[in-house]
């Protein structure tokens, strides 16, 4: 049996033109649940020239080039049906388990490519190997198999992953068929896949519902793709129930009930068999209403954006989560497994659209799908031969795949991410008001309010869009504003707005005429990123975008050393030297070795004196303009001193600001108004560190009875602390701060000094790059704070305390 790490050779061929345009996908039975967000139909979004259309269309020549009889060769010898086609190679060969799966994978991609381009050419391909599927499950009992089976591969191999038998992943293979079928009824309009899907998913509860809950459940430790999300997509289509229950059937425990406590014990599990059990989740909870499943989806999203993935958006490492923050210490050449950012990007929009409100899960979406699925595909390949793994250690190179001698995982999910990047660059609110989340040029059809919206831009090649409005009306327009776009300006009909907040999303809401024109500028920083267990392993950066260093047939051995002063910017766009080697944008870089991470030496992370301030005011951003977003986890807003605040309810709900935000300061000051609503021992104020190890925190109480600030890199044997004289008090709003100037660390409570330190030697220098920086959590199990938090403020300077008593006295 081959293993999921075979990289094959990589051949050329032929292309193809796309024509006119469908009509709208079919309309589900069920609403979703929880849902503030809708997808426009991909006919709906027209792509304008631009390295999406280059990447889209070598693979829509792919799809038509493919020949259908023998990607169903080993469907038809399954049933014993007979068939003179060419056996497929890889993992598509007649002797490989998981054979059928590219099949799959091939029906979504004609079903997108149909809906976004209209050329029939798509839909009557995807049609045929329709007609003959359905020819194939018609022979299931006639081939000895129970009604409604389908697969290229015996039904015995689902004995055997019941029995927990060796066998790769059954499941995972008829998910993809599922799937297929299912797109090439709602975007295709093929009515006998719905027939065939509905055969698929009663078999599929057949067998389940023969297990006890303890056979089910071992079963699940063999990848079985998104089989509870395709059966839940199903069940909102039909209203059947049997279709729900039989996805719940695939609900993971030994995955969701850590993931539902917000516990990451990722570590050393196969990260692609778990983002799709997470895209479940989230579907479930939109079928059912239930919050455990979106709990488990978002906070899975959260722990692996922020704890497990790489600059470009990618995560695993040999196609394994590795333990939490570990990053430089995971770069070889089995990286970022290109399915695991096709997943991952599925999941944020799902999210999206359940809490639109977070404008980061669109700028994470952006990281990824510029930096690693643009990335992945070979534009030297006139059929988009796609990447396996992203290698990431210093002198990598990428490989592809071919025509027909691959078909690894990422060979299926590369033909789908290339035919649906027209699929989250607008959303509605399903009445008044469009969402722009990408910068990417296209034509957007708004039927219902009678409009188009044209987005003409270059970016990333120059940091601006303009959108204009074609046709009449009164709507809103809401355009994301990233969190790494400081300074950013928005202008309508030439008239500058307020403004905007990186990290949010910037609203336009008035009556709109024709030719109306909406200009956002943005200002691309060159960034470095740091990666988490180790702050001088740094990618560079311009904006969103990941430079890679160009090595050509250099096979480094270690991190090439950058010394970021040596940075030059050339005449060409997003292109830049250091020390005689060029840097560009990572997704250009294809047939040489690179490196994307760098030794930095020198000119290390540099703060700015006002690092960051959250007025709270019904929004997590970083009012500074230093888009330092925070993120908020089961928190409501309440009122504030002036505004709103952050409500925490004392049991699971928490602020998280974001890694590394004090990394590198010496000198610092953390200023903030709480509310103690329940006086608790030991929760904590802030606590900002990387475990119970390394961190320091401000508690309301410690067990001495007294507030206390405390700093450490040893563990609580090792703590330097400042112990106030008293606890903080309860029920009012109060006033604290704590700042470091040299070794003097100084506690001030209502403006005043309550406690000093003169003997402080650790500083948030010390501490590195702190990636669990929490306003109501511990680093330990201790309580969760039970109040509030307003107008929090954080400087890499000590402030004065005449300074901290106007802050007190003005009540911000």
């Amino acid at each position: 049996m081959p293993t999921r790490r075979t990289i094959l050779a990589v051949s050329t061929g032929a292309a193809a033109t796309a024509l006119v345009r469908p009509g709208i996908a079919l309309a589900a039975t069920r609403s979703d649940i929880g849902v503030s967000a809708y997808a426009f139909p991909l006919s709906s979004v027209q792509l304008l020239s631009s390295p999406f259309t280059a990447n889209a269309g070598r693979t829509q020549s792919y799809l038509l080039f493919l020949d259908n009889d023998r990607m169903l060769h080993t469907f038809r010898l399954n049933v014993g049906l007979s068939s003179s086609a060419t056996a497929c190679g890889g993992w598509e060969s007649p002797t490989t388990e998981l054979r059928g799966h590219s099949t799959g994978h091939l029906l979504s991609a004609l079903a997108q490519a149909y809906a976004g381009s209209g050329n029939t050419a798509f839909k009557t391909k995807g049609d045929q190997l329709v007609t003959v599927l359905a020819q194939c499950q018609a022979r299931a009992a006639t081939a000895g198999y129970n009604t409604g089976y389908l697969s290229a591969f015996p039904e015995s191999f689902i004995d055997r992953v019941e029995a927990r038998q060796s066998v790769w992943a059954p499941y995972y293979t008829l998910h993809k068929i599922m799937a297929g079928l299912l797109d090439m009824h709602l975007l295709a309009g093929n009515a006998q896949a719905l027939t065939v899907l509905t055969g698929m998913a009663s078999w599929v509860k057949f067998r389940n519902d023969r297990l006890t809950q303890t056979q089910r459940q071992n079963m699940l430790d063999t990848e079985f793709g998104g089989m509870n999300e395709v059966l839940t997509n199903l069940y909102q289509l039909t209203g059947d129930a049997n279709h729900l229950a039989a996805a719940q059937q695939f609900d993971h425990a030994e995955i969701f009930d850590p993931l539902a406590s917000n516990t990451d014990a990722l570590n050393n599990y196969h990260a692609n068999t778990q983002i799709p059990k997470i895209i479940g989740a989230i579907r479930e909870y939109h079928a059912t209403g239930t919050t455990r499943y979106r709990d488990i989806a978002v906070n899975f999203w959260d722990i692996v954006t922020k704890h497990h993935t790489y600059a470009i958006g990618g995560n695993s490492n040999g196609e394994y989560f590795k333990a939490p923050d570990r990053i430089a210490s995971e770069l070889s050449d089995t990286t970022a497994e290109c399915c695991n950012v096709y997943n991952m990007l599925k999941l944020t929009r799902q999210l999206f659209l359940t809490n639109p409100a977070r404008a980061d899960y669109m700028d994470y979406y952006e990281k990824a799908v510029y930096n690693q699925t643009l990335a992945s595909q070979d534009p030297n390949s006139s059929h988009g031969f796609q990447c396996y793994y992203v290698p990431l250690r210093a002198g990598g190179i990428k490989t592809y795949s071919n025509d027909y001698n691959s078909f690894v995982c990422c060979h299926g999910t590369g033909m789908e991410s290339n035919t649906k990047y027209n699929d989250s660059i607008y959303f509605h609110d399903g009445g008044s008001t469009l969402y722009v989340n990408l910068f990417i040029p296209s034509v957007l059809t708004w039927s219902a309010r009678g409009v188009t919206i044209r987005q003409d831009t270059t970016f990333p090649d120059a940091g601006a869009t303009k959108l204009t409005v074609t046709g009449s009306g009164t709507f809103t327009v809401k355009v994301r504003i990233p969190a790494w776009a400081t300074g950013a300006q928005l202008k309508v009909n030439g008239t500058a707005q307020a403004a905007p907040q990186p990290g949010t999303y910037a609203t336009i809401a008035r009556t709109w005429a024709s030719g109306d024109v909406v200009d956002l500028t943005l200002p691309m920083a060159l960034t470095r990123e740091s990666a988490n267990d180790n702050s001088t392993v740094q990618a560079v950066k311009v904006g969103p975008i990941v430079l890679g260093g160009l090595f050509g047939t250099n096979n480094l051995s270690a991190l090439p050393v950058l010394d970021p002063a040596t940075l030059t910017a050339t005449s060409t766009p997003l292109q830049y030297t250091a020390n005689g080697v060029t840097l560009q944008p990572f997704y250009k870089v294809h047939g040489q070795r690179y490196s994307v991470y760098w030794s930095v030496t020198g000119g290390g992370p540099t703060l700015p004196a006002f690092v960051a301030y959250y007025p709270f005011d019904n929004s997590a951003a970083d009012a500074t303009g230093n888009g330092k977003t925070a993120t908020l986890s089961n928190t409501t807003y309440t009122t504030g001193r002036t505004g709103s605040a952050v409500g925490l309810n004392g049991t699971n709900g928490y602020v998280s600001l974001p890694a590394g935000i004090l990394n590198g300061a010496t000198a610092f000051s953390i200023a903030l108004w709480v509310r103690i609503d329940t006086l608790t021992s030991w929760t904590r104020v802030f606590d900002f560190g990387t475990g119970t190890g390394v961190n320091m925190f401000l508690t309301p109480r410690s067990s001495a009875g007294t507030a206390r600030f405390a700093i450490t890199t040893g563990g609580a044997g090792g703590e330097q602390r400042i112990d106030a004289p008293a606890a903080l008090p309860v029920g009012a709003w109060t006033h604290v701060a704590v700042t470091r100037s040299g070794n003097l660390g100084i506690l001030y409570v209502n403006g005043a000094e309550v406690a000093r330190n003169a003997s402080l030697t650790l500083s948030p220098s010390s501490l590195g790059n702190t990636t669990q920086n929490w306003l109501g959590r511990s680093q330990y199990a201790d309580p969760y704070l039970s109040g509030a938090i307003d107008s929090v403020r954080l400087y890499s300077r000590a402030l004065t305390a005449s300074e901290v008593a106007g802050f007190n006295s003005a009540g911000n």
